[in-house]
């Protein structure tokens, strides 16, 4: 089912890529069938693309993810179907992966969307005001990737913790979130 208003996600953490699109599944399939069954959603488009050479074939995408994630030892994605259809893409662990120095301080913090909220934060923010700031225009996704993770983290804190909703309300980081944040810069 779709839903109005409703966007396809793509959010980006340290530990895994999360794909969301609204809509589910197609009627009639279920997540045990993928990568087994096809059933294109909009046939016409489908037989657009694959005439013009844009897909190779219908119904071989879930397959060639896990044989990719498989052959890069990762593990396979994760697909889940609940009026959302999420794909879950998880990195090699950790200890296995290989990644050269020079590029780490480079591209990790400017991933994460944290790094990113507690750089711009400037004394106390307006939810409205870190979210401009970001460049971003969807509030919940804000609120979703940046906000709660950062103040579950205890990186930064409400002005008004008693009055979440306060239209006053406003962000500061915290003694913790900056010790974070220097940590974070100086591997740069």
């Amino acid at each position: 089912m779709y839903r109005e208003g409703a966007k396809v996600f793509v959010e980006i953490y340290t530990d895994r890529i999360e794909i969301n699109n609204p809509g589910g599944l197609p009627r009639g399939m279920q997540p045990s069938d993928l990568g087994l069954r096809s059933v294109r959603r909009n046939p016409l488009i489908a037989d657009l693309l694959h005439r013009i050479g844009f897909i190779e074939k219908a119904g071989t995408g879930i397959l060639r993810m896990r044989d990719e994630a498989r052959r890069h030892g990762s593990p396979v994605p994760e697909f889940t179907a609940n009026g959302f259809f999420a794909a879950v893409f998880r990195p090699l662990a950790r200890e296995t992966s290989v990644v050269t120095p020079e590029v780490t301080p480079e591209v990790t913090p400017e991933v994460t969307p944290e790094v990113r909220l507690l750089r711009i934060m400037q004394e106390e923010m307006s939810r409205q005001e870190l979210q401009k700031a970001l460049g971003l225009k969807d509030a919940e996704h804000f609120r979703k990737v940046y906000l709660v993770p950062a103040l579950e983290a205890g990186w930064i804190e409400m002005t008004i913790p008693d009055k979440p909703r306060s239209s006053l309300q406003r962000y500061r980081i915290t003694p913790l979130g900056k010790e974070w944040l220097k940590k974070q810069t100086s591997q740069e």
